[in-house]
C-alpha cells in the first residue's frame, strides 16, 4: 500500500506503508543511530514525534522484547529507507514489522531519507503527517501541521505510581529517580553500582521526596518543551534549596536550569543518535554519546559549563556553583549507543559519599574502571 509523508513546509514524499493502519500528525525527527532501533522505539522521550532513521536498513536482527526500554513504544510514527524483509538473531521474538503493528505505530518505508533529513537540517525540524490516502487535500492539511504541538507529554510517559527497584549488590545508597519518561536503563545503571532506587511519578512533590530521605536524587530525561512542565520546575526548585546531591539527564537537566533562572530554547535541530562527540570540560576527554540550555542567560554565579557538544559548541551539561548538582543533556545510560559516559553515574556516587561534587571526576573514573572490571569478569563467569 503507498503512503505519503507531508511535511508542514508542502513537501510530500511517496513511499510504502508499514506498522499500524492509521494516519498521524506529529513532530518529525531523525536519529542518527546506526543501531538500536528497538531502544529508540521505546524511549519515552519520542512521544508526540515521528522518529526517521537515518541509518538506510533497519530491523535486520529484528525485535527482542528483553531490550525495550520501557513498557510500549512512544513514538507517534516510524519513518526508513528499508525495512528488512527478513530478521536474523538468535534472540529475535518479532519483526519489527509486527512490533509496529502490534503497538499501534504507523510509518512510511521507501523514501529518500537523506533527502528529508537534509531539509530538516536547512529548515529545521517540523510538522508532518504520515497517511495512505493519496486524494487528501494539501492546502487543507498544511494549516493543521503548523498548529500541531506535542504538548504535556510528560504526563502521559510517567509511571502510575511509586515502586522501588533493588539494587544488584549490597544495597549502599538509596536514590530517588523522579521520572519524568525515564528509560529503564538509568534505574538499572543505578541499581547495578549498588543503589536501591525509588522511582516517583511526575506529578510527586519535592516535599515527598524530601521527607523520605534519599542519598541521592536522579532527575531523568522525558519529552517535550520543558517550558510546558511549570509545575514541576517550582518542585525542582524546592529540590536545589537543599543539600541532596542531584544528578540530571536530558528533560531534567533543562528542567533544572528553568528552576535556578536559565533559559532553554528550541534546537534547530536536536542532537539525536549514540554518535554524537561530547567533551568533559574538567577532564577534557571526548566521549561519544532537541531542546538546549541558553548559555548566554546563565548566571556563572549559580552554574557553568562543564560539557560542551564538539560539532557546534552548545552546551551538554552544567556543575551547579556551591551545590551538589550537576546536570547532562544527554544520556550516559546508553542503550542504545556507546557506554563512554557511564562514569558520570559513579560520579554521581561519589557525590552522595563525600557530600561534594568538586574532586568527583577522579574517583569516578577509578570507580567506573573497577566496575567495568567486575562486570567483565561476571560477563565471562557467565559465558556471555
Amino acid at each position: 500500500m503507498k503512503a505519503f509523508l507531508i511535511l508542514e513546509d508542502g513537501t510530500v514524499f511517496e513511499g510504502t506503508h508499514i506498522g499500524a493502519d492509521k494516519e498521524i500528525i506529529s513532530e518529525i525527527v531523525f536519529n542518527t543511530s546506526m543501531a538500536g532501533y528497538l531502544e529508540v522505539l521505546t524511549d519515552p522521550s519520542y512521544a508526540g514525534q515521528a522518529v526517521c532513521m537515518t541509518y538506510p536498513l533497519i530491523g535486520n536482527y529484528g525485535i527482542c522484547l528483553e531490550d525495550m526500554e520501557s513498557k510500549q513504544a512512544w513514538p507517534d510514527g516510524f519513518i526508513v529507507r528499508e525495512l528488512s524483509r527478513m530478521a536474523s538473531n538468535f534472540r529475535k521474538d518479532i519483526t519489527i514489522q509486527e512490533f509496529l503493528q502490534n503497538q499501534g505505530i504507523p510509518g512510511i518505508a521507501g523514501i529518500d531519507t537523506r533527502a528529508l533529513t537534509k531539509i530538516l537540517r536547512e529548515k529545521g525540524t517540523m510538522n508532518g503527517m504520515i497517511t495512505t490516502d493519496a486524494s487528501c487535500d494539501i492546502h487543507s492539511i498544511l494549516p493543521r501541521l503548523k498548529e500541531y504541538t506535542t504538548g504535556r507529554v510528560v504526563e502521559k510517559v510517567t509511571c502510575g505510581e511509586k515502586y522501588t527497584i533493588q539494587g544488584s549488590a549490597k544495597p549502599v545508597w538509596r536514590v530517588a529517580l523522579w521520572d519524568f519518561g525515564a528509560k529503564d536503563n538509568i534505574a538499572h545503571s543505578l541499581a547495578e553500582r549498588g543503589c536501591n532506587v525509588t522511582v516517583y511519578p511526575a506529578g510527586t512533590t519535592a516535599q515527598e521526596i524530601i521527607e523520605d530521605k534519599p542519598d541521592g536524587i536522579m532527575l531523568s530525561n522525558g519529552p517535550g518543551d520543558p517550558k510546558e512542565c511549570g509545575e514541576i520546575i517550582r518542585e525542582i526548585r524546592k529540590l536545589y534549596d537543599t543539600d541532596i546531591p542531584i544528578f540530571a539527564i536530558c528533560l531534567g537537566h533543562q528542567l533544572m536550569a528553568l528552576a535556578t533562572g536559565a533559559d532553554t530554547f528550541k534546537m534547530k535541530y536536536g542532537h539525536r543518535g549514540g554518535n554524537h562527540p561530547v567533551k568533559d570540560l574538567e577532564t577534557g576527554r571526548v566521549y561519544i554519546s532537541s531542546y538546549v540550555v541558553d548559555m548566554d542567560k546563565l548566571d556563572p554565579s549559580v552554574a557553568t559549563a562543564a560539557f560542551v557538544n564538539v560539532n557546534d559548541g552548545t552546551n551538554e551539561g552544567l556543575k551547579y556553583t556551591g551545590k551538589n548538582i550537576f546536570t547532562v543533556q544527554y544520556h550516559p545510560e546508553a542503550c542504545p549507543g556507546p557506554r563512554d559516559s557511564g562514569y558520570l553515574f559513579d560520579r554521581f556516587l561519589v557525590m552522595m559519599e563525600t557530600g561534594s561534587a568538586d574532586n568527583a571526576c577522579g574517583r569516578a573514573a577509578r570507580a567506573d574502571a573497577a566496575w567495568r572490571a567486575d562486570h567483565r569478569n561476571l560477563q565471562t563467569e557467565k559465558g556471555e
